[in-house]
């Protein structure tokens, strides 16, 4: 529900000076000329060719809007999820030249072919403007972002606030890494003090090189803003990155769209590809992917080892926590998909096949202690007691 976050932002980015405000900036100058000049581009803001919008399904807009904030059950673990450090395995070279590292959210640190790529990186307490209201984690990163190993890009999908982290790209910023973004996003880096040249703004299909790394930006069918009158002015984007010998996808934010196909056909097949499967419901099912519709993008990509990614991180959602993987774990096997689902901060080589252990399970199963006690009564569900230590 990013919308009620711009709207609870109101106008309070007047409130900060422009280096320091976490809404960003408005693209201007000749960087506003060539989002301009983008075929995506119309009538002042950016366009999904498919027409699809960020507003909510017709007629849902009260209902949607009421189970959001107070429906809705089971939407927070009772406890962190399981984490582990990745630091010492980071000191080692994976074997078959990719290896993932799933952070939390769409945070993934993907060594491929002797580079390192981080993808939105999100440290913040919360995914918001604020630090006393928005949606917060539900567990710390598994790893500090100065504890970081050199990267050698960082991909940022589009502006969203759980996408888009101004205190990681602070903390990132003096190391020199090259940032890949979007048009317009730049602005936003800009001015919270990126040197214009670490900043990389492209179109889709537009690609850039990095030694022997090539990374491409794609379609992808979402939205952008950071406050209430931002709607569309940045681009949103997917990436593919291809070395000598693997090659990887990520979805950024998306709903399910035909575009799949020409991707898989210009840029495919991929080694890894990391979807989005949360945050997702039917009345803004266009612009978010969920688990089945990432079934459904993975084929159309071409398969590959799926990662998903934007869930058990941040209440977002109205579906339970873990729905998404429990989703995907019933329904992967059924149609031969490789799931790729280790827990936060344990690196994993998808081409080596690893087993998937439902590790979130552990969360889970404090939940049914913490219920209280069910009995039958002549075919009656009926509960008594006060909960379980």
């Amino acid at each position: 529900m990013y919308g009620v976050l711009r709207f609870v932002a109101g106008d309070a980015g007047a409130r900060y000076p422009e280096a320091m405000s976490p809404f960003g900036s408005s693209p201007t100058g000749a960087r506003l000329e060539r989002m301009k000049a983008s075929p995506l581009f119309a009538r002042g803001t950016f366009q999904n060719p498919s027409g699809a919008s960020p507003t909510l399904a017709k007629g849902s807009r009260l209902s949607t809007m009421g189970e959001f904030f107070f429906g809705g059950e089971r939407r927070e673990p009772l406890a962190p999820l399981p984490s582990e450090s990745p630091i010492d395995r980071w000191m080692r070279p994976a074997d078959s030249g990719l290896r993932a590292t799933w952070l939390g959210h769409s945070t993934v640190l993907v060594e491929i072919d002797g580079k390192r790529v981080l993808t939105d990186p999100v440290w913040s307490h919360r995914a918001s403007p604020f630090g006393f209201a928005g949606p917060k984690r539900f567990q710390p990163v598994p790893v500090a972002i100065d504890r970081l190993p050199p990267l050698d890009a960082v991909i940022l999908s589009h502006d969203h606030y759980d996408h888009l982290d101004r205190a990681a790209v602070v903390a990132l910023a003096p190391r020199g890494v090259p940032f890949i973004t979007p048009l317009g996003v730049g602005a936003h880096l800009e001015a919270w003090g990126v040197p214009a040249a670490q900043i990389t703004e492209v179109d889709w299909w537009e690609r850039v090189e990095i030694g022997d790394l090539t990374i491409t930006a794609a379609p992808s069918q979402h939205f952008s803003g950071r406050g209430p009158r931002d709607r569309n002015r940045t681009l949103w984007s997917s990436f593919a990155v291809r070395g000598p010998r693997r090659s990887f996808f990520y979805s950024g934010d998306t709903g399910l769209t035909p575009a799949y196909g020409e991707i898989r056909e210009r840029l495919g097949p991929f080694d890894l590809v990391m979807l989005e499967v949360g945050a997702f419901h039917p009345s803004w099912g266009t612009i978010h992917l969920g688990p089945e519709n990432a079934l459904e993008a993975l084929a159309l990509l071409g398969g590959g080892a799926l990662l998903p990614v934007h869930w058990g991180t941040f209440n977002l959602g109205i579906h339970a926590w873990d729905e998404p993987a429990e989703t995907l774990l019933t329904l992967a096997p059924k149609r031969d998909v490789q799931l790729v689902m280790p827990r936060l901060g344990a690196p994993v080589e998808p081409t080596q096949g690893e087993r998937v252990e439902p590790w979130w399970r552990e969360i889970a199963a404090l939940e049914k202690k913490s219920a209280p006690p069910v009995v039958e009564r002549e075919g009656e569900a009926v509960v008594v007691g006060e909960p379980i230590d």
